[in-house]
């Protein structure tokens, strides 16, 4: 699966617990990552500074469902099972 235009439900509904540029102790649970666009793509795709999470997350259907809230959603019920 490639990933959704204007999605970005992977920058927002997580938590990161590591350093993200600009954000030494990474990101809480549904705060948006300061590196997400207005056009919800991530201003540090692909560069070595971005975290191992990020670069390690695929789409996948499962996870991202059909619509940007559904995945919103699904990654908030994971976050809160494991968080």
């Amino acid at each position: 699966m490639q990933c959704r235009n204007a999605c970005g439900a992977c920058c927002i509904a997580p938590s990161i617990s590591s350093p993200i540029p600009g954000m030494p102790f990474g990101k809480p649970a549904g705060e948006k990552c300061i590196h997400l666009l207005a056009d919800m793509r991530c201003n540090i795709f692909g560069q070595a500074s971005r975290p191992k999470v990020c670069s390690d997350f695929k789409a996948d259907q499962e996870i991202c469902k059909d619509s940007r809230e559904l995945a919103l959603i699904t990654i908030t019920e994971l976050e809160t099972m494991t968080g």
